[in-house]
C-alpha cells in the first residue's frame, strides 16, 4: 500500500517545477529494439505525415487564429482523442505531470496572474533524406509557434526554433541538449518554459533498472546514426531535475513511445478515466540520491576547510 502523503511529499522534492507533459500515444503503442544505433532504422511512417498529437491540440485549443472557450484538462484530452481518431489513429493521448492535478479543472500552459517570462524550445526533425522521412513535422513547429504567439502571449525573441530545412538551428542531439541546459539555466521562478518535439521516438534497452518495462524511451535526433538517441533519464537530468521552483514547464511531445519520456510520477490517460494516478513504481532514489549525494560532497568540503583553518 503505497503511503500517498509520503509519495506527494517525495514529488516535490525530487522535482521542483511545476511539469506538465502532454504525450500522443503510450510508451507500449510499438516496441523496437534500438540500442545497436548503428543497426537501427527510422520506423516507416506508412504515408502518414507525424505530427498528429500536434495537429489534435491545435485543433481542439486554435481555431481561426484564436483560442477557444477555456476547457479542462480532461475535456482537451478526450476532444484530442475524438480527433486524432476521426484522423484515422487510434492514439491515446497522455497527460503526465510532476504534480498531482484536478484535471476537472481548466488546462493551462501559462499559470493564471503569471507576469514572468516566457521561453520555448521548439523541435520537428523531418529526416529529409532518410528512410522514415516525415513531411509534417516543420508545420507543426510553425504551427504551435503561431499558437504560443497569438494566444499564450510568448515573443518571437524568446524561442528557440531547430528544424532539419537548411536554414534553422539543426536539430542535432548536442543542440537539443544545450537548448534545454540553457533553457533551464535563465528560467526564474515565475517564469514559464514549453517545450515541443514532433519527429521519431523508439526505445532502448534500460540499462539502470529504472524502467518497469526494460526499455528506456527516446527522442531520435537527425544525426542518431552518428551520435545516437536522447533516452529518457538523459531528458529528465538535463530538463527536468534543473528546473527551479515556481517555474512552470508545459512539454508536447508528438512522437511514438513518449508516454513517459519526462519519467513523471503521475499520470492520467484519456481512455474514460476521470482523474490522475500516481506511477507506485516511481524511482525517486535516483532524484534524491543525487541531492544527498551533493549534500555529503559540501560537508566534506566545509570539513577539509576546517581542518585547513586550524593548521
Amino acid at each position: 500500500m503505497v503511503d500517498f502523503a509520503a509519495f506527494d511529499q517525495q514529488a516535490r522534492q525530487a522535482i521542483r517545477a511545476d511539469v506538465h507533459m502532454i504525450s500522443g500515444s503510450h510508451d507500449k503503442q510499438t516496441s523496437a529494439d534500438v540500442s545497436n544505433v548503428g543497426a537501427f532504422q527510422l520506423p516507416d511512417p506508412a504515408g502518414k505525415p507525424g505530427g498528429a498529437c500536434t495537429s489534435a491540440l491545435l485543433k481542439v485549443l486554435y481555431k481561426d487564429k484564436q483560442a477557444v472557450a477555456p476547457m479542462s484538462w480532461v475535456e482537451t484530452l478526450q476532444k484530442m482523442r475524438t480527433v486524432l481518431r476521426g484522423m484515422g489513429y487510434d492514439q491515446i493521448p497522455q497527460l503526465t505531470s510532476s504534480r498531482m492535478i484536478d484535471v476537472k479543472k481548466t488546462m493551462y500552459i501559462v499559470p493564471p496572474n503569471s507576469n514572468g517570462r516566457r521561453r520555448a524550445v521548439l523541435v520537428g526533425i523531418n529526416y529529409i533524406g532518410q528512410q522514415g522521412q516525415l513531411s509534417g513535422c516543420h508545420n507543426d513547429v510553425h504551427n504551435i509557434k503561431d499558437y504560443l504567439i497569438n494566444v499564450q502571449g510568448f515573443r518571437e525573441q524568446d524561442m528557440l526554433i531547430m528544424m532539419d530545412d537548411g536554414r534553422s538551428h539543426a536539430p542535432t542531439r548536442d543542440n537539443i541538449l544545450k537548448a534545454l541546459k540553457r533553457v533551464t539555466e535563465y528560467s526564474q521562478p515565475g517564469d514559464v518554459v514549453f517545450f515541443h518535439y514532433s519527429g521519431h521516438g523508439g526505445q532502448v534497452r534500460d540499462v539502470s533498472g529504472d524502467e518497469e518495462d526494460g526499455y528506456d524511451e527516446t527522442l531520435i535526433p537527425v544525426d542518431f546514426k552518428r551520435s545516437g538517441q536522447i533516452i529518457d533519464d538523459v531528458l529528465s537530468d538535463v530538463l527536468v531535475k534543473p528546473l527551479k521552483e515556481g517555474v512552470t514547464l508545459t512539454a508536447l511531445m508528438d512522437c511514438c513511445h513518449s508516454g513517459t519520456v519526462l519519467d513523471l510520477p503521475y499520470r492520467f490517460d484519456a481512455d474514460g478515466s476521470d482523474a490522475m494516478i500516481r506511477d507506485e513504481k516511481m524511482n525517486f532514489a535516483a532524484f534524491l540520491g543525487e541531492a544527498q549525494n551533493v549534500v555529503g560532497c559540501l560537508l566534506c568540503l566545509y570539513c577539509i576547510l576546517g581542518m585547513i583553518t586550524d593548521m
